[in-house]
C-alpha cells in the first residue's frame, strides 16, 4: 500500500494547491485587511508542502524496497543495485524527476509562507497564489500524464536497472541540485508575478526575492559544475563541455539567474532597475521551463534526456505557454504602472551592472538560438547541426568583454563616478593582464589566440576581484563583500582552467600490444596487462598502466571497459591521475585479433581549475547568502527592540 499512500498524498497536495490558489486570490484582491486570508494561505501552503514531501518519501521507499510491482521501479531499478543507485533511480527517470521537481516547488512555497515577513500581506498572498498556480500544472502533469505510482500486474521477477551511465555518485546528486536551482527561480518568478498583480514593486519586494535568487544561483552553479565533471570522467571523451542541448538547458537558466542576481541587488539596495528586474525574473524561470521541455519532450536524444514520449512534451509545452505567456502578458499590461526607481549615471556601479546584464543576455540569446534553431529546422525536414565551433566563436568574445565589466563593476561608486577615476582603479588589473599576455606569447607562442586571451583576462580578473578588499579592515568586512570577491575569483580560476585545457592539452591515440609504452606530454605509460575484473553490479576488462613522469616514481592507472547486464550496456571508465599542474587521463578501447589494444591518453594542464573555480563561485555565493540573511536578521531584531 506504499504506492497507494504516495498517490493519495499527491492527490491531496494537488487539492491543497487549488485551495491555496483560491484563498491567495481572495487575499490579493481584498480591498481592506488581507491578513486573515494570508494566515489561511500560509497554513494551506505548509500542509501542501508536507503532503507532497510524503508522496516523494513513498516513492523513495518503493525504490529502496525494490518493489517491482510499481512500473517505475521495474523500469529503472534492479534488486542487485547498490542502495545509492536504488535511491538515485527514484529521480533518474521522467516521472520521478518531475515528482522531485514538484516536491521542491511545494516545500519552497511552504518555506516562503513560513519565513517571509517583509512583504505586505496582499503582495505575499499574491506570491503564494502564483506559486500554487505553477504547482497545479505540474500536479496535473503527474496525475494525468506521468503517474509515478502506476502498478504493474503481474510484477516482473526483477527490474531493468538504471542506465549505467547514471550509476555514478556525481549523477546521484547532480539532478537534485539543478532542481533546487530551477525551483528557486520559480519562487523568484512568483515574487515578480505577485508584485505585478498588486503593483508593489520596490526594494522590499527585491529584498524578499534576493535570497531565493541567490540560493537558486548557488545550486545551479553546483549542479552545472558536478555535471561537467561527470561528463568529463564518465563519458570517456576527455572533454568537460560539449554544448550538448541538454547541457545548454542547464546553462541558460544559470546565465539568466546571474543577470537577475545583479539586477535584484541594485533594486534591493539602490531602488533601481525595477522593470528590468521583473523582466529578468520572468526570463530566468522561462529558461528553466524551456530546459524542462527539452529534456522531457522526446525531441532530444541525449544521455541525460529522460522522456521519449511527444505527448508528455506537448503537455509541458502547454504549461510553458500558459505560465510564460501569461507572465509576459501581465508584464506588458502592468509594466506601465511600475514607477521609475532611482536614476544613475552611465559611469557608475549600476551602469556597470547594466552592461554586465546586457552581455549575459547576449550570451543567453546565442545559446538559446543555437540550441533551438536546429530543432526548428528539423521540424521542417531540414537537417542542421550547430556544434562547439559556432558556440565558441559566438560566445568567447562576448565573455571576454563580460570579464572586463566584471572587473570594473566593484571598482565603481554607486550612482555616479568618472572615467578618470575608473582608469586609475583599473590600472593594476589591466597591467596584470598585459604582463600575462606578454609572458604567454614569449613562453608558449603556439597556444592559440583564445587561450592566451583567456589566461590574460583571467589574470586581470583574479587581481581585480581582490581589489575591493584592499584598504578594508578584513575582519570587519561584511560577508557579502567577501562572497562577491571569492565568486569573481572563482570565475577567474575557471576561465584559467578552460583556457589552459584548450591551449595546452596533449593527446595520443594508438593501438599497442601489452608491454609497449605510449608517451603523452611529460608522461610515459606502459601497457602492462589487460585482465578481467568484477564489481558490485558489473564486470570489466581492466588495463594496468605503469606510468612515470620523466624519471620519477612509477604509479598505476587502471582504465576499464565495463559491461552491465541490467540493462545490457558497455561503458568506458576513464582512469585519472591528478597532479598539482593538471590531470593525466587514460581510456581503454577495444582489443584486436593481433593482441593490440586501443589506448587513448590525454595530458591536460591545469584542467582541474575549471571545477575548483566552480566550487569557489558557489562558496562565494554561499558566503553572500549567509551574510545577507544575517544582516537582515540583525536589522529586524534592531527594529523589534526599538519598537
Amino acid at each position: 500500500m506504499i504506492a497507494e499512500a504516495g498517490l493519495a498524498a499527491l492527490w491531496l497536495a494537488a487539492a491543497m494547491a487549488i485551495l491555496q490558489l483560491g484563498v491567495a486570490w481572495a487575499g490579493a484582491s481584498a480591498s481592506s485587511d488581507a491578513s486573515l486570508y494570508l494566515r489561511a494561505t500560509r497554513g494551506v501552503a505548509l500542509v501542501q508542502g508536507v503532503l507532497v514531501a510524503i508522496a516523494f518519501a513513498m516513492l523513495l521507499w518503493v525504490f529502496a524496497r525494490s518493489d517491482m510491482s510499481v512500473l517505475l521501479v521495474a523500469e529503472n531499478s534492479h534488486s542487485m543495485k547498490p542502495m545509492l543507485y536504488k535511491i538515485a533511480g527514484a529521480w533518474g527517470n521522467h516521472e520521478g524527476s518531475m515528482l522531485l521537481w514538484v516536491t521542491v516547488l511545494a516545500v519552497a512555497g511552504g518555506a516562503v509562507a513560513f519565513f517571509e515577513r517583509q512583504l505586505q500581506p496582499r503582495t505575499l498572498a499574491a506570491t503564494l497564489g502564483a506559486q500554487a498556480a505553477i504547482g497545479l500544472g505540474f500536479y496535473a502533469f503527474l496525475l494525468f500524464a506521468s503517474n509515478p505510482f502506476t502498478r504493474l500486474d503481474p510484477p516482473p521477477l526483477d527490474g531493468q536497472g538504471l542506465n549505467p551511465l547514471l550509476q555514478d555518485p556525481g549523477l546521484a546528486f547532480h539532478p537534485p541540485t539543478l532542481y533546487f536551482g530551477y525551483v528557486g527561480l520559480s519562487v523568484a518568478f512568483s515574487f515578480a508575478v505577485g508584485a505585478l498583480l498588486v503593483r508593489d514593486v520596490g526594494p522590499a519586494f527585491a529584498r524578499a526575492m534576493r535570497p531565493w535568487v541567490l540560493a537558486a544561483w548557488i545550486f545551479l552553479t553546483i549542479g552545472i559544475t558536478a555535471g561537467s565533471y561527470w561528463a568529463y570522467y564518465e563519458l570517456g571523451w576527455g572533454g568537460w563541455w560539449f554544448w550538448d542541448p541538454v547541457e545548454n538547458a542547464s546553462l541558460m537558466p544559470w546565465l539568466a539567474a546571474t543577470a537577475l542576481l545583479h539586477s535584484v541587488t541594485v533594486l534591493a539596495t539602490r531602488d533601481g532597475l525595477r522593470a528590468w528586474t521583473l523582466m529578468l525574473a520572468v526570463v530566468a524561470f522561462s529558461m528553466s521551463m524551456i530546459g524542462t521541455f527539452l529534456v522531457r519532450s522526446g525531441i532530444l536524444t541525449s544521455v541525460h534526456a529522460f522522456a521519449v514520449d511527444p505527448l508528455r512534451g506537448s503537455f509541458i509545452l502547454v504549461l510553458l505557454a500558459l505560465y510564460i505567456g501569461g507572465a509576459l502578458l501581465l508584464f506588458a499590461t502592468r509594466v506601465g504602472t511600475v514607477k521609475q526607481g532611482a536614476t544613475f549615471e552611465l559611469v557608475s556601479r549600476e551602469g556597470a551592472l547594466v552592461v554586465n546584464n546586457l552581455l549575459l543576455s547576449v550570451i543567453l540569446g546565442v545559446v538559446l538560438i543555437g540550441t533551438l534553431y536546429p530543432l526548428l529546422a528539423q521540424a521542417m525536414d531540414v537537417q542542421l547541426s550547430i556544434g562547439p565551433p559556432f558556440f565558441n566563436k559566438a560566445t568567447v568574445p562576448v565573455a571576454l568583454a563580460l570579464v572586463v565589466a566584471t572587473v570594473a563593476g566593484p571598482l565603481l561608486r554607486w550612482r555616479r563616478d568618472n572615467w578618470r577615476a575608473l582608469g586609475g582603479r583599473m590600472a593594476i588589473p589591466l597591467l596584470s593582464a598585459v604582463v600575462a599576455a606578454v609572458l604567454l606569447l614569449i613562453l608558449t607562442p603556439d597556444a592559440g589566440l583564445y587561450p592566451i586571451l583567456g589566461i590574460s583576462f583571467a589574470a586581470g580578473l583574479a587581481v581585480g576581484s581582490l581589489m575591493p578588499l584592499i584598504g578594508r579592515n578584513l575582519r570587519r568586512t561584511p560577508l557579502h563583500i567577501w562572497g562577491m570577491a571569492i565568486a569573481h575569483l572563482g570565475v577567474a580560476v575557471s576561465i584559467l582552467g578552460m583556457a589552459a585545457d584548450s591551449g595546452f592539452t596533449r593527446e595520443r591515440l594508438a593501438a599497442i600490444p601489452i608491454g609497449e609504452t605510449l608517451e603523452v606530454g611529460p608522461f610515459s605509460a606502459k601497457l602492462a596487462d589487460v585482465a578481467p575484473t568484477i564489481g558490485p553490479n558489473w564486470s570489466a576488462l581492466e588495463a594496468r598502466l605503469e606510468v612515470r613522469r620523466g624519471d620519477g616514481r612509477m604509479f598505476l592507472l587502471r582504465p576499464q571497459q565495463r559491461f552491465f547486464s541490467n540493462p545490457v550496456t558497455s561503458t568506458s571508465e576513464a582512469a585519472l591521475a591528478t597532479r598539482w599542474d593538471g590531470q593525466l587521463y587514460a581510456v581503454l578501447g577495444n582489443g584486436s585479433d593481433n593482441g593490440r589494444w586501443q589506448l587513448r591518453l590525454w595530458w591536460k594542464p591545469f584542467v582541474t581549475l575549471i571545477w575548483a573555480g566552480g566550487g569557489l563561485i558557489a562558496f562565494g555565493g554561499a558566503l553572500s547568502l549567509i551574510g545577507r540573511l544575517w544582516r537582515e536578521r540583525r536589522k529586524r531584531k534592531g527594529e523589534g527592540e526599538a519598537a
